[in-house]
């Protein structure tokens, strides 16, 4: 095992069990030999992603108004 993966599973331990369990379902998706391929992107959803990263870059976040407005 590496270092790193021997400090992530340190870190783990430390969470509530049903993180736990999220980390370990994805560890083992990961590490089995019959993970599903990656889904691939649509054109759009790839443009979206860049515009989305730009704007991140940018520092353009929601303010607390607008995410307000999401949730209401």
């Amino acid at each position: 095992m590496t270092q790193l993966l021997d400090t992530a599973i340190v870190a783990a331990r430390r969470l509530p069990d049903d993180a736990q369990d999220d980390i370990a379902r994805l560890v083992l998706r990961l590490a089995s030999d019959d993970a599903p391929e990656p889904i691939a992107l649509t054109a759009d959803e790839r443009a979206a992603i860049e515009t989305s990263l730009g704007q991140a870059a940018r520092g353009e976040f929601a303010n607390e108004a607008e995410v307000e407005a999401v949730w209401a």
